[in-house]
């Protein structure tokens, strides 16, 4: 009995890290999770967003507060799920529940899980008089989404990786408002003291106008100082593209680093490219091509020339031959890449929901090979071996059925 319990208490165990810590794009049900959850951290901050108009608050009061009480106990759960579950992560394997457990509480996402459960915890706790803390605690559950989209991941990635010269390039900006407020308070201090009387006073000018805000509160009237704010305006331009660019280029390079990453694991397990080593498969991923495929549209028509491998970035494709259907989703491969360029397709592959998927195609191929005749040899060594199995496997099947 002791057994059964434990099996089903790993069970159990394995169901909920598939359904929260598992990749959204090889698990359809972290995937649907996900969703899930970001549904509900978008009505929870519009509940919260709302709540803090007191027409709103005395109309709907008990609406928005039912979403917070009930989102609130999802987010709890979900926080105390994930911990539980955390020591099954593979890096978490070399320590003991206890220590992996504390190392994933301290992690920045689980920490933004816990403030996104703190809210109903601290709800009974605090007095009314301090709705303004429980609310603001509510609007940063949005800080949840950055665990549900790659893109905010990738940026948070790329500020943290250019931190310093995001550091030296505000640096630089403080630097230019603190010369810019010294030089307008001399220019401008006898002139309107009560603007430009101190250089802290005149810091609030350069602040505005370098940042090419201009409230126009306060401005310059000397024609020195007119020539002066004009320099400073065309300073500003420069001055704030710089962290803009800095963050850009990270940002383009941590998704193209991100991309490359996924292509190139997934080459990696196709049976015809285990021989070869990781530069090549590197430049295998390079001469993949995207293509879109809509939900419903026939990617690959049975018996047409086998000219390209399909390799699902993401989404989920149907399958089917003589034989029967099946379904394949994010990282496997479909289509036929016969080398001698004779072989056909033997199965029909379409669209069940949008995908994206990575396009190895025959010609593209042959011109690699061309230039790179060690790795074509090796390859073909695959694909022969390849072929070998599968042939082997249809004769089981075959002797197996009679």
């Amino acid at each position: 009995m002791t057994g059964k319990l434990m099996r089903l208490y790993q069970k159990i165990k394995q169901t909920v890290f598939a359904s929260l810590e598992a990749d959204p794009a090889r698990s359809r049900t972290a995937r649907v999770t996900g969703r899930v959850l970001v549904v509900l951290i978008l009505l929870n901050v519009t509940a919260a967003i709302l709540q803090s108009d007191p027409k709103i608050r005395a109309e709907s009061g008990f609406l928005l507060l039912l979403v917070n009480f009930a989102s609130g106990w999802v987010f709890l759960v979900e926080y105390v799920c994930r911990v539980w579950v955390c020591n099954l992560h593979p890096q978490s394997a070399r320590h003991g529940p206890l220590k992996s457990r504390l190392f994933f509480v301290l992690q920045p996402l689980a920490l933004v899980d816990l403030l996104a459960a703190l809210p109903l915890v601290l709800l009974p706790l605090l007095p009314s008089s301090d709705f303004t803390a429980i609310l603001f605690l509510r609007l940063l559950r949005f800080l949840k989404i950055v665990r549900y989209s790659p893109a905010l991941r990738s940026l948070t990635n790329a500020v943290v990786v250019e931190r310093n010269a995001i550091i030296a390039s505000l640096v630089i900006i403080l630097g230019c408002i603190l010369l810019a407020a010294t030089l307008m308070f001399s220019v401008e201090r006898h002139v309107q003291p009560e603007a430009f009387g101190s250089i802290p006073r005149s810091m609030w000018w350069a602040f505005a106008t370098l940042t090419t805000v201009g409230y126009g509160d306060v401005v310059p009237v000397s024609v020195i100082g007119k020539a002066l704010a004009s320099l400073m305006m065309l300073v500003g331009y420069c001055l704030f593209a710089l962290p803009v660019g800095i963050i850009g280029t990270a940002f383009v390079r941590e998704i193209g680093a991100r991309d490359f990453v996924v292509s190139w694991s997934m080459v990696a397990e196709i049976p015809m490219f285990q021989k070869l080593s990781a530069h090549e498969i590197k430049e295998i991923s390079q001469i993949l091509r995207s293509q879109e495929a809509y939900e419903g549209e026939r990617i690959v028509h049975r018996g047409d020339p086998a000219h390209s491998m399909y390799i699902i970035s993401s989404g989920r494709v149907r399958l089917s031959d003589d034989e029967g259907e099946l379904e394949i989703g994010s990282g496997d491969h479909f289509g036929a890449l016969e080398l001698s360029g004779k072989g056909v397709c033997k199965r029909e592959a379409t669209a069940i929901e949008q995908c994206r998927l990575l396009v190895l195609d025959l010609n593209v191929l042959r011109s690699f090979l061309r230039r790179k005749p060690e790795t074509a040899e090796r390859i073909r060594e695959a694909a022969r071996a390849a072929a070998a199995q599968e042939k082997q496997r249809t004769m089981e099947k075959h002797d197996g059925a009679d």
